[in-house]
């Protein structure tokens, strides 16, 4: 069963492969584009859904390997499935290292792949949940002002407004003001939602608030 909203991508040199590849996925009811080569799906613009893609390891000009590196570079977040007449344990152990959902040996059977194609496309599903969380959270600490993220930082440490008074040199009171200020803006109302909104931003403390100045 097809994930929805998920294209599958297909690159192989060969086009008896590309064919067979292309029913199977769309007999399961996936969206599915194939491409030749590694540089002519590289030269696409990019698909911000849920997607994976099916690649040959052994292509001319870019192969496998060089590919992934390359949407690596680019920070894409395709998800991969290597397929291949040609691996071997070194070869499946550095892409899987890299990232990879999985490495079929060909000939491989049809359910095989469409297993593989399913957890890559709920992997990357899940993926950009956890991006798309990460920015708004950071968006929202992005509203903070440089004191307020001072602030936050002690906070979320769980201190008390008294003991971030003596840290930041400021009275009680003040912290309180803005403390109230920032966790208006931030939509919360409990130190553990501060430390959670803080942990889907990703940052660590010491970074500090970023541009802010």
């Amino acid at each position: 069963m097809s994930t929805p909203n998920g294209i599958v991508f297909v690159i192989d040199d060969d086009e008896s492969v590309r064919k067979s590849l292309k029913r199977l996925l769309r007999s399961a009811n996936y969206q599915t584009e194939v491409f030749e080569s590694a540089s002519d799906f590289l030269a696409r613009s990019p698909y911000f859904g849920s997607a994976c893609i099916v690649v040959d390891v052994k292509m001319p000009r870019v192969n496998g390997i060089e590919f992934q590196q390359a949407l690596i570079d680019r920070r894409r977040e395709e998800q991969l499935i290597f397929i291949t007449g040609h691996g071997n344990i070194p070869m499946c152990a550095q892409v899987m290292k890299a990232g990879a959902v999985d490495f079929l040996p060909k000939p491989f059977k049809p359910r095989e792949l469409l297993k593989c194609v399913e957890r890559a496309l709920a992997r990357s599903i899940e993926q950009r949940r956890g991006a798309a969380e990460k920015d708004g959270a950071r968006r929202l600490l992005d509203l903070l002002t440089p004191r307020e993220f001072e602030v936050m930082e002690l906070v979320v440490t769980g201190m008390l407004n008294k003991q971030v008074g003596g840290e930041l040199g400021m009275a009680e009171k003040t912290v309180k003001v803005h403390r109230g200020r920032m966790m208006q803006k931030l939509g919360i109302n409990c130190v553990p939602e501060l430390v959670r909104l803080v942990q889907k931003a990703g940052i660590s403390l010491s970074e500090g608030n970023g541009t802010k100045v």
